[in-house]
């Protein structure tokens, strides 16, 4: 298993970082709700107000979370939070840190390091509530947070042919959520696109064979890990693959797959599962775990002639070989198979290879040809 790093360990491959929107603006009816902090604890313990299936971080520290409980002692106006309505529940946009400072409080558990939620004891607190817990303020003053309002601007998607729920609520949080960073694609996609599919995509990546491929035995915060299977998944999908289009959105299709499989069958999702996990056992045993690993580039970012490869995980080169490999696995033929990392660097010396893995890396034919290519070097077959 390949050391812990610090800098970064994907392949970066700027054709692929790109941005879709709609062309004709969204329809998104919304409204406004002063809902009381008693009110939103709740919702919350009642599964009406949501958090994604893999909880944010938590950013705020002790000294923060203290200063909003004062704010709300004091009477002081705080910020709107954004909800997004879905079905009976309300998924929360943005205001993750607000609503779960006061709900912390009133249980007494700071859920960043599980310690007890006493206020900060420094000048920054009012010397009144410094280091007290919730239970240890007066009854007036526990009405007082319990009863202060949020203004809550909560909004649901108006579906149309054209545009489905989670697109307009994929740009909604992009463009609204205000938390401490910035959440990556697949965060966003952790919020919006919640159910078994998104389970299934968390669970398969606790495998430890792919965690040793992916080169990181420690999951992603980020979920750049996530992403990377529900890309076999979506390129890999003949409906993409035969689609009479050039170029394509890598991010939309990501959240249309995505989408698409919200409320799928169970018996889809479990053949997805055997795909990925039948996938990644025959790479890890026939290959080993460089795989997905590119040659090493000098300073000119040419690739190296002395044939060493790169540390780094190369996203064009998964994609060519693994969906190459779950193409033919699925094909229920006996694979005899030789020698095939010795193939598979010959793979990576093919100039054609090379183009299609680095230059314009979105376009269908290129896809096509890093996959087709793969599947003619390591296993004699065709797309």
């Amino acid at each position: 298993m390949p050391k812990e790093k610090k800098e970064s360990y994907i392949e970066k491959i700027p054709s692929e970082e790109d941005d879709y929107y709609s062309e004709d603006p969204y329809e998104i009816p919304s409204w406004g709700a002063d809902l009381s902090f008693r009110e939103l604890i709740t919702m919350y313990e009642e599964g009406e107000l949501l958090k994604p299936e893999i909880q944010r971080n938590y950013v705020w520290d002790k000294s923060e979370a203290s200063r909003f409980i004062e704010s709300l002692l004091l009477g002081l106006p705080i910020p709107s939070i954004f909800l997004a309505k879905k079905k009976d529940s309300k998924l929360i946009v943005d205001g993750f840190q607000r609503i779960m400072t006061v709900y912390d409080f009133v249980k007494g558990v700071f859920s960043k390091d599980d310690s007890v939620f006493k206020l900060s004891n420094t000048e920054k607190i009012n010397v009144v509530w410094r280091g007290k817990t919730f239970n240890q303020l007066s009854e007036g003053e526990q009405r007082r947070i319990l009863s202060s309002t949020i203004h809550s601007i909560v909004f649901m998607d108006k579906k149309s042919k054209e545009k489905s729920s989670g697109g307009v609520l994929y740009q909604v949080f992009e463009r609204i959520n205000t938390g401490g960073r910035t959440l990556t694609p697949q965060e966003i996609r952790n919020c919006v696109y919640q159910g078994e599919f998104n389970r299934l995509l968390i669970s398969l990546n606790e495998n430890p064979l792919w965690r040793d491929l992916y080169g990181q035995e420690k999951k992603d915060p980020r979920m750049n890990d996530i992403e990377f299977i529900l890309r076999f998944f979506a390129l890999g999908d003949k409906e993409l693959l035969d689609r009479k289009v050039t170029q394509i959105s890598l991010k939309k299709e990501l959240n249309d797959y995505m989408g698409n499989l919200e409320v799928e069958k169970e018996e889809v999702l479990k053949r997805l599962k055997k795909n990925f996990q039948q996938t990644i056992r025959f790479i890890h045993k026939k290959i080993g775990s460089n795989a997905f690993h590119n040659f090493l580039k000098d300073k000119e970012g040419n690739f190296k002639g002395d044939g060493s490869l790169s540390e780094k995980f190369h996203p064009t080169v998964f994609d060519a070989i693994s969906i190459a490999t779950k193409i033919v696995l699925e094909r229920n033929k006996n694979i005899k198979v030789s020698n095939l990392e010795k193939k598979r660097l010959n793979l990576l010396k093919d100039s054609s290879f090379v183009e299609y893995s680095s230059i314009r890396t979105t376009n269908i034919e290129n896809i096509r040809g890093r996959i087709s290519l793969a599947l003619k070097y390591l296993y004699g077959e065709n797309l």
